[in-house]
């Protein structure tokens, strides 16, 4: 029985050992960082957002369909 637990004692030893040795070769993976994305600011309120977000008119960025109705009545005028 002696025997049987030693046995065991050094399999458990020797498989904790072999799972360090192996993750330790493994460089850990780099997340991929995002890429970064230009900065308008909206015309009418001036609050920055990313330039995919944004509503672009007549060479103006604007942050909502709202802002951008009111840009567009304040060129009419």
């Amino acid at each position: 029985m002696k025997y049987l637990l030693l046995f065991g004692l050094f399999a458990v030893i020797w498989w904790v050992w072999s799972k360090r040795k192996a993750s330790a070769d493994v460089p850990p993976a780099r997340p991929a960082s995002p890429d970064a994305e230009k900065m308008v600011s909206c015309a009418q309120c001036g609050v920055y957002l990313p330039e995919s977000d944004s509503i672009s008119e007549g060479g103006q960025a604007y942050c909502c369909e709202a802002h951008r109705a009111q840009g567009r009545s304040a060129e009419r005028r």
